[in-house]
């Protein structure tokens, strides 16, 4: 006997289930198929087109199953997300970035060109965030299945503050107050310096910068406080001026990665009496690179993140 569309349909349901369900929700299946065929026939359509529309509407066998026998067909369920999302983004933040800083230290370490460097840590981080990414997955995903407790719950305390557009006075002021100390700092550096040496006073940043590295770095300073002026004036930040601080910052990255790479952002002066004259050895020195390296790309990379998620909020909130 050739098997109906219903047969098939139930079969398909119920062969997935604990065997002690599968009678019960086979039976349970077919009287509701047929009640609401005989409906759909009562009101003049034929058997087939009511069955193959009673079935159509009933979805996907397996998901029905899965509804049967409370087994869910997400990865991460609403229970465990929200608190998966929230560490995850807290262990990309940090970890990939320690991943990268301690590798460029080791292959500078061991004498690698400035590309290798780059790129051997470039791969290195990328593989962490992709095992940081699977491997906590895993962990909310055994979660999900076993129903064990995280232990998290949320409170009031943990909403969070109101939105910034930094487009304020205060804003505007700490941005202005901390844009004119910086360039107080490379001018008092250039002009003074700071550690007594000697002969003279050292500047920690090459001499052979100023007047012209520190004059262009001074106009990016500039540029900057002109652009909070205007974010100020404009009441929220806008993509356009996201987009010019990102480049901007692009500017300042720039310049000081050429004049880290090219040997030329510290004094060597500065270099020999604070470390190598004190029996700090040459790794240290290069430590020291990489780690400037690092900071000014973070730094960098952090302003131009912050002023596109000014932007995005304040567009949001129009």
């Amino acid at each position: 006997m050739t098997a109906t569309l219903t047969d098939r349909y139930i079969a398909a349901t119920v062969r997935s289930l604990p065997a002690g369900l599968q009678k019960e929700v086979g039976d349970e299946l077919r009287a509701s198929i047929a009640d609401a065929v005989d409906a759909r026939t009562e009101n003049g359509e034929t058997f087939e087109h009511a069955e193959h529309a009673v079935l159509t509407e009933l979805g996907d066998p397996a998901a029905l199953a899965a509804g049967y026998a409370d087994r869910p067909l997400h990865l991460i369920g609403p229970k465990y997300y929200l608190t998966w999302w929230r560490l995850l983004k807290i262990l990309l933040a940090i970890v990939p970035a320690c991943a990268f800083g301690g590798v460029a230290i080791a292959q500078a370490l061991a004498g690698a060109g400035i590309g290798e460097i780059i790129g051997e840590a470039i791969v290195v981080a990328l593989s962490v965030i992709v095992h940081v990414s699977f491997w906590t997955t895993l962990v909310f995903f055994i979660l999900e299945r076993t129903g064990a407790d995280t232990g998290v719950r949320w409170s009031v305390d943990q909403l969070p503050e109101d939105a910034q557009s930094g487009a304020g006075h205060a804003d505007l002021i700490a941005s202005l107050i901390m844009l004119a100390l910086f360039a107080g700092v490379l001018v008092w550096d250039q002009l003074r310096g700071w550690t007594a040496s000697a002969d003279e006073p050292l500047s920690i940043l090459n001499p052979g910068l100023w007047p012209w590295g520190i004059g262009a770095l001074l106009a990016l300073l500039v540029a900057e406080a002109v652009l909070s002026v205007a974010v100020f004036a404009r009441g929220h930040w806008t993509m356009t001026f996201a987009w010019i601080n990102a480049a901007l910052a692009a500017v300042v990255m720039v310049l000081g990665l050429t004049a880290l790479m090219n040997g030329m952002l510290y004094n060597p002066r500065f270099v020999d009496e604070v470390f190598l004259s004190n029996g700090v050895g040459d790794d240290a020195v290069i430590v020291l690179a990489v780690l400037t390296g690092i900071g000014i790309v973070g730094i960098t990379v952090g302003d131009m993140i912050d002023g596109w998620r000014k932007a995005a909020r304040a567009r949001l909130a129009r």
